[in-house]
């Protein structure tokens, strides 16, 4: 009867293997305790009356920790929910350099950015976008990107994040490394601009196993696999180095392995056979042999590990 699973998960048993495991892996929303706390705390940004000292939020932790997703979530139900678009999110480009942050912002407003490095035609054209389009929130995810140039380049774009305040009545929230909270911290009259919400990496404890259960509900297999069971969910945490992207990232490939073999379930068995390998061993490890027959199109993380260097 497949009880485990979310009324919504259950006629995915009935489709073809390639239409579930599609579904397996699509992205999904995952709305934690933190997850719910930020959204909260945006919605504040959105709903609060004109001011010409604008308060911002900084959203920092570590990488795969569901920040991004966080921001794009609340960016998209806002659009669904409202006629002009207030809430606009800028990928903050690699590069030193207020050419490369301005360059950030145009994209994010689909406008021409053209192949001049001036500063000074860019901040114009930002300038009269914030004004036509007048944005209540700019969203500046991987912002420490910004913040690896030179000292006068980064205090010019702290500028840029206190004059948007004033002159357009609008709302920065920047999202990346922890390294942002030390730049926006060095003065007091940054620190009183922005609040602070953390991020920071899962504890194994209810939260973290009550997170499993809802990914098994969400996932189409016919036999319940008890993630939450104590020796198969401390392999995912320590596999997934408590970060939430992966610990999505272990289960995925698991339940696609388990749809793929007729299993239906994941067990501890089958999380070894997959020899993933953790995004902290990832970073430093290479392939040493030639490639096997089909390897290369294989997630890297589950290549056997006599395959790594």
């Amino acid at each position: 009867m497949a009880d485990h699973l979310l009324d919504h998960v259950r006629p995915y048993l009935d489709r073809s293997l390639e239409d579930r495991i599609a579904y397996i892996r699509a992205p999904r929303w995952i709305g934690h305790r933190g997850a719910r706390q930020a959204h909260e705390r945006l919605t504040d940004l959105l709903s609060r009356p004109p001011a010409l000292r604008t308060r911002g939020l900084m959203l920092v932790g570590p990488y795969a920790n569901g920040k991004t997703m966080i921001a794009e979530r609340f960016a998209v139900a806002h659009l669904k929910t409202c006629e002009s678009q207030r809430v606009w999110v800028v990928q903050t480009r690699e590069g030193a350099g207020l050419a490369h942050f301005y360059a950030s912002i145009l994209r994010a407003f689909r406008a021409p950015t053209g192949n001049s490095r001036d500063v000074g035609p860019k901040a114009e054209q930002v300038d009269h976008l914030l004004d036509g389009l007048k944005p209540k929130i700019l969203i500046f995810d991987e912002f420490h990107n910004a913040l690896r140039g030179r000292s006068r380049d980064v205090e010019a774009v702290l500028a840029f994040l206190r004059r948007i305040g004033r002159q357009f009545d609008i709302s920065p929230v920047l999202i990346g490394e922890v390294a942002i909270y030390d730049f926006i911290n060095a003065t007091d009259e940054m620190a009183s601009r922005f609040e602070l919400l953390a991020a920071p990496r899962w504890r194994y404890d209810e939260e973290f196993l009550a997170l499993l259960d809802s990914l098994e509900s969400a996932l189409p297999l016919a036999r319940r696999s008890d993630l939450s069971e104590e020796k198969l969910a401390r392999e995912i945490f320590r596999l997934s180095e408590e970060l939430i992207g992966e610990i999505v990232a272990v289960v995925t490939t698991a339940a696609v392995a388990a749809a793929r073999s007729g299993a239906e379930r994941v067990t501890r068995a089958a999380i070894d056979e997959m020899n993933y390998v953790p995004v902290s061993r990832l970073r430093g490890a290479r392939i040493c042999c030639e490639p096997r027959s089909g390897l290369r199109d294989r997630d890297p993380r589950t290549i056997p590990r006599c395959h790594w260097g």
